[in-house]
């Protein structure tokens, strides 16, 4: 499968490959050597979503060395090193990963060593192009830095006796630009200054002003505007979205300001004076810069489960038959020819064969232990007890939690004022446009706080998606409405974010925000509390520490927790006390499975945020031996770029000895040093300083794991990494990429030799996982089952571990839908007998997972038209379907009809195929009688014989699927049954 960029996959006639700027990767499907078609596809669903006339396709790497550019490089590399004593075993081992990798990361700054010639981007333009140099002053000084930069890395890599070439060699100096340049008939510098005489004929100097700062406040902009238009100037304001357009448009009405609104994306506000026009910002009129964030698909893919990464020694669920061990995969002999069975170990060896057609039976199994499950026995009665007792919790649990939702439907709440133009004033200052779903959460949250009813919601969505921003406008609209507002947050760190990050978005309207944590001294704190009871503070913001009993409000309308799971037993009690008097707002990082979302709705207030923002990067993840030439590198790379860098050390009796080595390595970065056992006021002030950029590097325990938003920082170097788990390096690396640049995260360890082998996969897994949204996927089943845990209580996290995570959402889904009177249907299970084999072959889809995943995915649809398009998504990667998959698709549609009508078993004796039907079935007799003629008729009470001519597999299932047809548009609707 082709998923990220640089990869490529031949199948049959069908290539697929991504292309290291494209969007999408791209399917061309062949006809001999003929191109067929080309299509653009879904890297995601893997589906392709549009046609393409043509591609140019182009190499992902700089160099595309061939055999004789090899050798030269070799030979380059080897006189290079024999004139500047390089270090032979760096150069033996430089060489050997050029003889047997061909090309690895950091290879390209070896490129003069292989190229005898250089050329750069004015070797391909026309000697005609029109060449346009922006602020040429601050290009030279850009390069001038750089150049410094290169020159430095350089000579630290020559001081390791390690191979490099010169800047000189890699890069055009600004003389060689200039001299290109000055080649090309136009060439124009655009300078905001005048420039010198000699420069003035090829320079245009744009009469351009910067316009003072609005500072995001209605009377200075007011004020700036009249006085622009006093002078005869045309002042526009430019809006990056029609959304934003039409909201300034009634925001300047109602302030009765005549100003133009276009669509369009500017920086920053600027005079033209030669034309007598004023263009403003959007974001300069609400005093927030505007990041542009376009909408991305969801992730919801990721919780469909499959059996894509199945492998021997996985445990699988059979909805019969319990837990088993998948052995492997193998081709057994049966009546009507060959087939692929799922070889599946039970207790006491017994062991059971499962045909691919039954595959939607069975499930991977997930528990919330790492502990190995215990093999059920086949055929016994201790899988089916377990089911039931399993059933019974969450049938106790689903009423418990219908109880809750009927006492908050009749619970007497405040019903909070409909949105003002204040409120659209502080959406519109939001610095992203938010995402479909993000804005769904929104207003689910608004229409829950304008009823009577007391607000109970959760809001899912993973690190950085925009939850927080939907805490905050139902904040604001509480504040509005002249209620107080409670944020709660597991750590003292989270806290004290919280407190800057609230600050900064609310500063231009007077709300005042205070804090209550360790932080603050006792007599800071009764101070806070003082004014809080007074109702002088609009928005405290605190831990668990805001559930004493000394805390008292003037008048609390809503409670925002923040991670409630990280809270302890007695503090999540006293919160659901207050569940029915106040209006409470959850947030959390837990991913809920989409069908635990739909079937709980009605029972639990949920929103889920799925979309996360495109111009976030994927954190490009390294595993390294612990040594003081990476650790080195990363840091300067990091402070080079002016941004900040987590050392993560998690053992405090030696992190000190840490930070004298890393002072050593990089003596001009500023080091400062954050733990657990730190007093109070020393680690707000390091935290402090490490967020107001004073200090470079933070060498700290795993404290900065969760909720900290810096987005200078952009390196992770975590020491020992073979010493956490999964979860908390997934949490740790969070910490970084969280803004537009590219971020790094170093997994440091002492050596492979030493690792058990548990730590060897973990790091891989995490290493490998480095893709946007693929950290996401790594944790989502562990994630998962908490979140679970979260939603209906951790008392189930033992019925999870004993029938498996799919399972018992299945058995939740059923129960809810049971409890308000949707009641489910009956699994009818059809045994099909009709001598004709349906499969997809071997060589149609190689890949054995990806034949699984096809398999179970046609088995599990619960419409033929969900199978049509599983099978279209077949045809789509793979080419036109052999006749076996044709097959498959016709035995789908009867089996899918057969369920329908409530038919056992359906088998073909000699030219009669005979339809077995349960007592459950409730055909309309009036109608079945006016359907029967020479080929239709009854034998007996249960039993239907359909007269085939034997024209051939395809006209005798086409026949067989319109009887059963006719049968299924002859059934009694539901509330005639009995």
């Amino acid at each position: 499968m082709v998923e990220i960029r640089g990869e490529f996959s031949v199948r049959g006639d069908i290539v697929d490959f991504f292309q290291p700027g494209g969007v999408n990767p791209v399917r061309i499907e062949f006809f001999g050597d003929e191109v067929e078609s080309i299509r653009e596809f879904d890297a995601l669903s893997q589906v392709s979503i549009n046609k393409l006339e043509a591609v140019n396709i182009l190499p992902v790497r700089e160099l595309c060395l061939n055999e004789i550019e090899k050798k030269h490089g070799v030979e380059a590399i080897k006189n290079f090193a024999g004139k500047n004593g390089c270090d032979r075993l760096a150069l033996k081992e430089l060489l050997e990963k050029i003889q047997h990798l061909g090309v690895f990361s950091g290879m390209e700054y070896l490129a003069p060593f292989f190229y005898s010639t250089r050329e750069s981007l004015f070797d391909y333009l026309h000697p005609d192009s029109l060449v346009v140099l922006d602020e040429r002053d601050q290009l030279q000084a850009k390069s001038e830095q750089f150049q410094n930069l290169i020159d430095t890395e350089y000579h630290s890599v020559m001081e390791n006796g390690d191979v490099a070439a010169s800047s000189e060699e890699l890069y055009l100096a600004m003389d060689e630009f200039n001299n290109y340049v000055s080649k090309f008939k136009g060439c124009v510098a655009l300078n905001t200054l005048k420039t010198s005489e000699e420069e003035a004929d090829r320079t245009l100097g744009l009469e351009v002003k910067p316009i003072p700062s609005l500072a995001g406040k209605f009377d200075t902009f007011s004020e700036q505007v009249l006085k622009w238009q006093e002078d005869e100037n045309r002042v526009v304001v430019v809006a990056p979205t029609k959304g934003q357009v039409r909201r300034i448009h009634e925001l300047l009405h109602d302030w009765g300001l005549e100003i133009d609104v276009d669509l369009g994306r500017i920086s920053e506000g600027f005079q033209l004076i030669a034309c007598n026009q004023v263009f403003i910002a959007e974001h300069e009129i609400f005093g927030r810069t505007h990041k542009h964030r376009h909408r991305r698909k969801p992730h919801s893919q990721i919780f469909l489960r499959g059996l894509k990464d199945l492998k021997e020694g996985d445990f699988l669920v059979h909805i019969d038959y319990g837990i088993g061990l998948y052995q492997r995969t193998r081709e057994l002999q049966t009546g009507v020819g060959g087939g692929e069975f799922l070889e599946i170990l039970y207790a006491g060896d017994e062991k059971l064969y499962l045909p691919m057609e039954a595959l939607g039976l069975v499930q991977k199994y997930v528990g919330s232990k790492e502990t190995p499950p215990p093999l059920s026995k086949m055929g016994g009665a201790a899988w089916k007890r377990q089911k039931k007792k399993v059933k019974e919790a969450i049938q106790e649990m689903a009423e418990d939690l219908l109880k809750l939702y009927a006492s908050r439907e009749l619970a007497k709440g405040y019903s909070y004022s409909h949105n003002t133009i204040l409120m659209r004033e502080f959406a519109d200052a939001f610095e992203y446009e938010e995402t479909e779903d993000q804005l769904k959460a929104i207003e689910d949250v608004e229409e829950d706080l304008e009823k009577e009813k007391p607000t109970d919601r959760l809001i899912c969505g993973d690190v950085g998606y925009g939850k927080t921003e939907v805490a905050m406008r139902a904040a604001f609209k509480v504040v509005l409405d002249k209620k107080q507002v409670a944020i709660l947050v597991p750590t003292t760190i989270l806290a004290q974010q919280h407190l800057q990050t609230f600050r900064e978005r609310f500063h231009e309207y007077p709300v005042n925000i205070d804090m209550v944590n360790r932080f603050r001294t006792p007599r800071e704190q009764k101070e806070t509390l003082e004014q809080l009871k007074k109702g002088n503070v609009d928005i405290i913001i605190g831990t668990h520490r805001l559930l004493s009993k000394d805390v008292e409000f003037a008048s609390l309308g809503l409670i925002i927790i923040d991670e409630e799971q990280r809270f302890g037993v007695k503090h999540k009690e006293m919160l659901k006390k207050l569940r029915n008097s106040v209006d409470i707002l959850t947030l959390t990082a837990t991913p809920i499975p989409r069908t635990l979302h739909f079937s709980l709705m009605g029972v639990r207030d949920l929103s889920v945020i799925e979309t996360p923002p495109i111009d976030r990067l994927a954190v490009k993840t390294f595993i390294r031996k612990f040594d003081e030439k990476v650790i080195r590198e990363a840091i300067m790379r990091e402070v080079d770029r002016g941004g900040q860098v987590f050392f993560v050390h998690n053992k405090i009796h030696s992190i000190h000895s840490i930070g004298e080595l890393i002072r050593r390595v990089v003596p001009g970065v500023k080091i400062d040093i954050a733990h657990g056992q730190l007093p109070e006021h020393q680690l707000e002030r390091v935290m402090k300083k490490f967020m107001d950029k004073e200090v470079d590097l933070l060498l700290c325990t795993s404290i900065i794991e969760s909720g900290l938003d810096i987005p200078s920082a952009n390196t992770i170097i975590i020491n020992r990494a073979d010493q956490f788990g999964l979860a908390q390096l997934y949490q740790l690396r969070g910490r970084v990429g969280r803004y537009k640049h590219q971020a790094y995260a170093y997994l440091l360890i002492p050596g492979m030799g030493g690792l058990k082998d548990e730590a060897s996969k973990r790091l891989s897994a995490i290493e490998e996982m480095s893709e946007l949204g693929e950290g996401f996927k790594l944790s989502a089943r562990d994630m998962e089952i908490r979140g679970v845990g979260n939603m209906l209580g951790h008392n189930q996290s033992g019925h999870i571990a004993s029938v498996g995570f799919d399972l018992y959402c299945k058995l939740v889904e059923d129960m809810v839908k049971d409890i308000r009177g949707k009641k489910s249907d009956p699994r009818i299970e059809t045994e099909l007998d009709l001598m004709v084999k349906g499969f997809i072959p071997n060589d149609y889809v190689p890949d054995l997972n990806q034949r699984l995943d096809f398999y179970r995915r046609i088995q599990v649809a619960s419409e033929y038209e969900e199978g049509l398009a599983v099978a279209s998504e077949l045809e789509d990667r793979y080419g036109p379907h052999p006749e076996s998959v044709a097959k498959l698709l016709a035995l789908l549609e009867i089996r899918m009809l057969c369920q329908k009508i409530h038919i056992s078993k359906i088998e073909l004796k000699h030219n009669d195929v005979c339809l077995h039907l349960l007592p459950s079935t409730a055909i309309n007799p009036q109608i079945l009688t006016s359907l029967f003629d020479e080929r239709l008729s009854m034998q007996s009470e249960y039993k239907i014989k359909i007269r085939l001519d034997r024209k051939g597999w395809k006209t005798d299932l086409k026949l067989v699927a319109n009887y059963l047809q006719k049968l299924a548009h002859s059934l009694l609707p539901v509330e005639e049954e009995n």
